[in-house]
Order: structure tokens, then sequence, then C-alpha cells
């Protein structure tokens, strides 16, 4: 009897560890540098637009006093058409460049930020779209309040920054479109998915889900945009990579069968994940 407990308890430590590494791991992830994130979206295409523009750097206070960095880039002609692009994991606002030049050329004034835990804000664990959502609502409320000639409001976002976008439709904001590129419609299944590529048992995400939840206050399985999709008719074009296997197309079709207003679906062949600008 006292070996069994022995190894009982043993087992116990050893998935205990196990769990704490996972959800740590998960939600704490390594984030780049601005000067990091610059240099990469430099080195992938032309960002010389940038410099030359009109730009306002202030902070955002979110629902909690948490402070988010942002950046207002002015398009060169008068507009009353604005979007708030979000970024993706570990990445920051030079992350949102890509998206950058094209809603110029449509004539929008662009609002970038660093979502929580990225850029230059405060260290923060990543919620993967439940703090962040309500984070993006209060920027979107600044823009509101900041630009009252916003005739046009549009939220567009990359991986978690689209599953941000998604997610924020649950507090029905008052904006006229949302862009959802590659984005997620719960997290599990994508961690199960990084677990198997490391040829890991897929069960330790739903490990490092209950750990989450006892660290952190928030388990994985809590983390589902699709969840805030019931009833939005706000119109939603999903983007996603064809050869993404990280954050699967299936994950786009789902949320579009779940949104109850116009949307349309567009997979882009030989894209992987977050790479859809950058090969069409």
């Amino acid at each position: 009897m006292t070996v069994a407990i022995i190894i009982l308890v043993v087992l116990l430590a050893l998935l205990g560890g196990a769990g704490f590494y996972v959800s740590g791991s998960v939600v704490n992830g390594k984030r780049q540098t601005l000067e990091e994130a610059r240099a990469w979206q430099q080195a992938h295409y032309d960002l010389s637009w940038y410099d030359g523009l009109e730009k306002e750097d202030y902070t955002v206070e979110s629902f909690d006093g948490y402070v988010l960095h942002a950046q207002f880039l002015r398009n060169p002609a008068p507009s009353e058409k604005y979007v708030i692009i979000s970024h993706g994991y570990t990445d920051n606002r030079f992350g949102s460049l890509k998206y950058g030049k094209i809603y110029l050329d449509l004539g929008y004034n662009l609002v970038i930020y660093d979502l929580r835990g990225h850029g230059l804000n405060a260290p923060a664990f990543c919620t993967y779209s439940i703090r962040e959502r309500r984070d993006l609502a209060a920027m979107i409320a600044d823009t509101k309040k900041r630009h009252p000639d916003a005739v046009t409001l549009g939220l567009h976002g990359e991986s978690l920054g689209a599953a941000t976008s998604v997610a924020v439709l649950e507090f029905k904001p008052p904006v006229d479109f949302v862009v959802a590129d590659c984005g997620f419609a719960e997290i599990v299944p994508v961690l199960k998915g990084a677990m198997k590529g490391m040829k890991l048992p897929a069960w330790l995400a739903e490990l490092g889900g209950i750990t989450a939840k006892v660290r952190y206050g928030y388990g994985f399985n809590e983390m589902r945009p699709i969840d805030s999709l019931a009833g939005n008719t706000v119109p939603m074009l999903f983007i996603h990579g064809a050869a993404d296997t990280f954050i699967t197309p299936d994950h786009s079709r789902h949320m579009q069968a779940a949104t109850a207003g116009e949307s349309e679906l567009r997979l882009i062949d030989g894209a992987p994940h977050a790479a859809s600008v950058l090969t069409a």
C-alpha cells in the first residue's frame, strides 16, 4: 500500500509539473520587441510608406486600468474612414503594417496598437481573446471619442488579432465590418495540434487548461471566439491560408457558419499561417 501511495504521489507530481509547464508556456510566449518586429516586416516588403505618414502616439486605458500603447496613422487624403488593426501573438503594432498600405490606398486612417502583454505594454499573460476583446472594446470606444468624424469604422485582425476582432463582437460594438485573417474559433484544437507536432500527447493541452484556470483564472476551454458570433450581423470577411497547418482553415469555415450576418471566406492557395497577404 505504501509503495502504491508513493507511486500515486509521484504521478500526481509529474502531472502537476507538466500542467504547470504547459500552461505557463502557452500564455507567456516570448514577445518580439518593436525593433525585431520592424526588422522582420522590412525584410519581407516595402515599408517606406510608413515613415512619411503623420503619426500620433498615445495610450488607452482598458477595463481594468491596464494601459495600451497605440499609434494613429493619418491618411494623407482627408477621410472619414477608420480601421483598427490587431496583430498576432508575440508580435506588436509593426505586425499590423503588412495590411496598412492596402487600407491607406482605400482611403482609411489607421489605428494600430500593441495587444496586452506585447510591444510597449507592461508584461501580461495572454488569454487568447478573453481579456484582449475587452481591450479592443476600449480601443473602439476611444477611437470613436477621439475621432468623432469617423463615419466608417472597421476591424482587421491577424491570428490572435483576428480572434480578438471576432470575440469583441459579443459586446455589439459600433463597427461596420470585420476582416478576420487566420483566426482561431477556439484555442484548444490549436494547442492539441501543436502538441502532436512536437510528438507529445494531445491531452497535455487539456491538462494545461486545467492548470491555467488555477494559475491565471482562465481555462483554455473558455477561449472560444466563435461563441461571440451568435446573432452577429456585422459583415465579416474571413481570410485563411489554404496551407495553414497551425490554425487550420476549418476554424474560419466554422466561424463563417456561426455568424448570422453577411460573410465571405477567401482561402489563399499555398499560404501558410499569417502569410496570405504576402503570398497573394
